[in-house]
């Protein structure tokens, strides 16, 4: 690779030589230049850094784990916050369906701002913002001064994971992404797997204010980091706003968020829910025929003409409504169910994330030389293992079987999460590797907050049923009122089992799935040609 590259690409990028003539042509010839093509086809970086990888990538690695923590670790804050400012328990909840709402209108947006103002500035104007609203949260004096301000921290908290992701690729070699994503996955994976533990902590002995506080001297580290070591990112020409775009995707995912966050409560057949998801489909079909038509799309939509691409996004989403399907109902079952505290629930995480932290950089390594198929395929498959092991769940395993099932499934999670979307994205051609980074982001999100949302309507649905079951095999006959009470919490506490050990029946059978579209991805080592990054290395 010669270190002259990357200049010259970005000096092609602010004034191609051989298009400027071309445009003060009377006819220009449309057929032959599409709008983008006198384009480098993704801004490459101002100097030649992608030599120098590795520092970089860890300063990516502190935003990226900063603003994914963040959506795991507020929720152990959630009683101490109800406890001190009060509410019912759906007005507390809208901590986090507020952030969850924005983060559906921001992260679309998140292509446009990086090539427009450039990756870098989006990064460290992201990690400044993310640290003040963090600030403000830690400050609020109320339920509403609270959800106001974790709306302004939602904001730079979606930029955040899209533009990182851009920036790897654009950092890292072709040859050499495998090991990167591994090492970058790491605040994917990782981050909500410790969450509980570190909330636990900071509540139980500490304040729930410093769940938020925390993120401020991490984010100026970050900064301060990022200004020393980040190279410098070019701009990509300048193109308008697509505000049709923006508007009906933002309507899509905010009314589908919504719709799903509220489905329990407000009953799923309401005509609210129901209002809000024909809103959505309408948005989001509005918003495809927008973006087919527009010169410049806010996220081009030909990402999915590509079959690795979409195939990775499917098999991604299942890992993430599995994973955060695990990482909430395991500590609810523990705290609820078995009575345990919130540190002590939360420790009995730690061992999983541990086998993903170790797993993953091994993972990346071979997907450099087998490719995403087998590593994969095999992953998926011990994952789904663990799931199946997870129903298992009962008031009376232990606590060496839960941890032992939580790290097969965490062993196979650790395996293919960085293949999946490695594979994916190295597929693209380097002209959409921005628009993939932004729409794998939501689908992360919105697979998450969906796939928990719909398991938790299963749950809510099979307590019901197995509640009224349960009790017709209760013996008739007058029994002492403290046996009556404890006949009746058992059968709650086998019910609760029984519903989770339902769910992570159907996540298994999905992961199953999951793992049978994964042959489908490529199966050898990293190409040099062609992915996103190609084009600077040439």
């Amino acid at each position: 690779m010669s270190t002259d590259a990357a200049p010259a690409a970005a000096v092609d990028l602010e004034r191609p030589p051989s298009s400027a003539p071309a445009a003060r042509r009377p006819v220009p010839e449309p057929a032959r230049t599409p709008p983008a093509a006198p384009a480098t086809p993704a801004p490459a970086m101002a100097a030649g850094g992608r030599e120098h990888w590795v520092v970089p990538l860890a300063v990516l690695i502190v935003g990226m784990f900063m603003s994914v923590l963040d959506t795991s670790i507020v929720n152990v804050a959630i009683s101490a916050i109800q406890t001190d400012f009060g509410g019912s328990t759906a007005d507390v909840a809208w901590i986090s369906t507020a952030y969850s709402l924005v983060l559906g209108v921001v992260v679309p947006a998140s292509a446009w701002l990086g090539d427009r103002i450039g990756l870098g500035r989006v990064y460290m104007w992201s990690l400044v913002a993310f640290s003040a609203g963090s600030a403000l949260c830690g400050l609020a004096w109320n339920l509403d001064s609270l959800i106001a301000f974790r709306v302004v921290q939602a904001i730079p908290g979606g930029l955040l994971p899209a533009v990182c992701l851009t920036m790897v690729y654009r950092l890292v070699p072709p040859a050499k992404i495998g090991a990167a994503m591994g090492m970058y996955g790491l605040g994917i994976i990782v981050a909500p797997a410790i969450g509980p533990a570190l909330g636990g902590y900071l509540v139980e002995y500490v304040n729930w204010r410093l769940v938020f506080y925390i993120n401020v001297p991490v984010g100026i580290l970050g900064l301060i980091a990022a200004v020393i070591w980040l190279p410098k990112f070019a701009q990509a020409p300048t193109r308008r706003f697509d505000v049709a775009g923006f508007l009906t995707i933002a309507t899509g995912l905010v009314s589908l968020l919504l719709a799903f966050s509220e489905g329990p409560s407000w009953g799923w057949t309401g005509y609210r829910v129901l209002g809000l998801i024909a809103l959505s489909v309408l948005s989001l079909a509005a918003f495809v025929v927008i973006e087919l038509e527009v010169e410049h799309p806010l996220l081009n939509l030909r990402v999915f003409t590509n079959r690795l691409y979409t195939t990775s996004l499917l098999a991604m989403s299942v890992m993430m409504t599995g994973l955060f399907a695990t990482l909430f109902y395991i500590p609810l079952f523990l705290q609820e169910g078995l009575g345990y505290p919130a540190l002590r629930a939360g420790f009995l995480l730690l061992p999983q994330a541990l086998v993903m932290a170790v797993l993953m950089p091994v993972a990346g390594r071979l997907y450099d030389t087998i490719g995403p198929r087998y590593l994969a395929f095999g992953g998926l498959l011990i994952a789904a293992t663990g799931t199946f092991l997870l129903t298992g769940i009962n008031p009376d395993m232990t606590r060496g079987e839960l941890v032992f099932w939580l790290c097969v499934r965490a062993a196979g999670t650790g395996l293919a999460m960085m293949p999946i979307m490695t594979g994916g994205l190295s597929a693209l051609p380097g002209d959409l590797t921005t628009s993939g980074s932004a729409i794998n982001t939501v689908a992360q999100r919105v697979s998450a907050a969906l796939g928990l949302a719909g398991l938790t309507a299963v749950v809510t649905n099979q307590q019901g049923g197995l509640m009224a079951a349960r009790a017709a095999l209760v013996p008739a006959g007058r029994m002492p009122p403290g046996e009556v009470l404890a006949v009746y919490q058992r059968t709650q506490l086998d019910v609760l089992a029984a519903s989770y050990s339902n769910v992570f029946l159907l996540t298994g059978v999905l992961t199953l799935v999951a793992a049978a579209l994964s042959l489908m991805l490529r199966t050898g080592s990293n190409p040099h040609a062609g992915g996103p990054g190609a084009a600077m290395m040439e």
